[in-house]
């Protein structure tokens, strides 16, 4: 059976409220709140955490590619699913594409993987902005979701029994290269456009699973045109209740993310033998419909939607945001730029960099981070196996603040951690403010980008506070 294996979603910790907007504006804002990625994360960090948990769930499972689907890359050229397949340690023979551009890529990516053989990792994420006061700045998200996709000995959570699909070109959102916001075409002629698209793909995607509207029990309705999917929620014919929470008064609309966001809380809590439809209005329309089996039962999910977004914060000035998202230009720290990594180091050190493996010795059992040639203790060379650290957790011996050194969004929130089960090392803490860390408090270990020089991204790993347990 070919289906949905596994799943992960990440929801950033950091929430702006949109009241804040108004207050700062005068104009703008609204209620609830909007994730918003730290000046640490990208689509590529997002990403990496969304497919940690997809791949925590089911690590006896191969994975023969990883595609990753964006609107907002973190490089242009350079592959960035390539820093994914680095932080999950996936065999060389894995694959690995980028798949972006538009929002529609994020499901478009998902169907391919379903559709096509061998086992696939789709990751899809994106930050979502607008200029200062604009809708899009106040109904967009940040976020990422990963689906292990194929084939597998075991179990698979859910099947693909149905797909519908609709296409014509119009203009209704678009971004120029090198632009900080979209433009939208006016909503009347976008609706329009899409009805027939959706009822078309609609129509066909049921024909092809066999099933009446009704027999949906779950629902998932999103797209780039608010005006038109909430129209289409309207029309598709659905019992009542069947529409799954769009998370927009809490989460915003993560754009090519948003469906696999949506899609993954509709399956953190279906039954066995329940129809999940997904339908996707952007430059057409795009309806995939699962039916979740028996395994479903079972699944317990790594770190469910509703928990992730629980456990946010909300008290992000909006000076702040405006800042992360160069909307603001703030005096820089007055520190020298830090050096540009070397292209050459972190390629000699991958396993380090990108998945935090370091070195067990085989005579002491002592733990080295970073690695080492020669252990600590005794006098071995050259006697160590590896020691993945990535999903360990920590415990925080002691903390300081950092106002000195260089850092995008000073101050730094430092610490030493001992990890369970043998090592010691300091790290940067992220998500956490200055005043929130304690001596004794648990940790756990997050991919970010350290900084941006020279057109680089310095990516390593960051230490966070355990909020939701996996």
């Amino acid at each position: 059976m070919r289906g949905i294996i596994s799943y992960g979603v990440h929801i950033p910790y950091n929430r702006l409220a949109r009241s804040a907007i108004g207050e700062a504006l005068g104009s703008g804002g609204g209620r609830g709140t909007r994730t918003v990625a730290s000046y640490d994360e990208d689509t590529t960090t997002m990403g990496v955490e969304a497919a940690r948990l997809a791949r925590r769930a089911r690590p006896d499972v191969a994975l023969d590619d990883v595609w990753f689907a964006t609107a907002a890359p973190a490089y242009l050229d350079k592959t960035n699913a390539c820093a994914v397949h680095a932080a999950l340690r996936l065999d060389s023979s894995a694959g690995a594409a980028d798949m972006g551009g538009a929002v529609r890529s994020g499901l478009a990516t998902l169907a391919a993987g379903l559709g096509g053989a061998g086992t696939t990792l789709v990751v899809t994420s994106d930050i979502r902005t607008g200029l200062p006061g604009s809708a899009d700045e106040r109904d967009g998200g940040d976020g990422a979701a990963a689906f292990v996709v194929g084939e597998t000995d075991g179990p698979v959570l859910a099947e693909l029994i149905g797909r519908g699909s609709a296409t014509e070109e119009f203009l209704d959102r678009w971004r120029l290269p090198g632009e900080p916001r979209s433009q939208q075409w006016e909503e009347r002629f976008g609706e329009g456009k899409y009805a027939p698209l959706v009822k078309q793909a609609w129509a066909s995607a049921l024909d092809a699973a066999s099933i009446a509207p009704d027999q949906v029990d779950h629902a998932v309705v999103t797209g780039s045109h608010t005006r038109a999917v909430r129209s289409a929620g309207r029309k598709l014919g659905l019992a009542e209740g069947a529409l799954v929470d769009d998370l927009s008064a809490t989460v915003g609309n993560t754009g090519a993310a948003h469906a696999g966001v949506l899609l993954a809380s509709a399956l953190d809590t279906a039954e066995p033998g329940q129809v999940i439809a997904v339908v996707v209005l952007s430059d057409g329309a795009d309806v995939l419909i699962f039916r979740a089996t028996d395994a479903i039962a079972d699944w317990q999910p790594q770190r469910p939607v509703a928990a992730q977004v629980d456990a946010g914060s909300d008290g992000m000035p909006y000076t702040k945001f405006l800042s992360w998202r160069d909307m603001l230009t703030v005096e820089p720290p007055r520190r020298p730029v830090p050096d540009r990594p070397s292209a050459a180091a972190a390629g000699r050190s991958e396993d380090w960099k990108y998945g935090f493996v370091g070195g067990k010795d085989r005579s002491s059992g002592m733990v080295h981070l970073p690695p080492q040639r020669k252990s600590e203790k005794g006098s071995t060379l050259d006697d160590m196996d590896p020691a993945p650290m990535a999903d360990v957790p920590a415990t925080v011996v002691t903390s300081t603040i950092d106002r000195v050194s260089y850092s995008p969004s000073p101050p730094i929130v430092a610490a030493v951690i001992d990890f369970d089960g043998g090592g010691r090392m300091p790290v940067e803490l992220t998500d956490v403010a200055a005043d929130e860390i304690t001596i004794g408090d648990r940790v756990e270990m997050t991919f970010r980008r350290l900084y941006t020089t020279s057109g680089i991204h310095n990516y390593f790993w960051k230490a966070r506070p355990v909020r939701v347990e996996a």
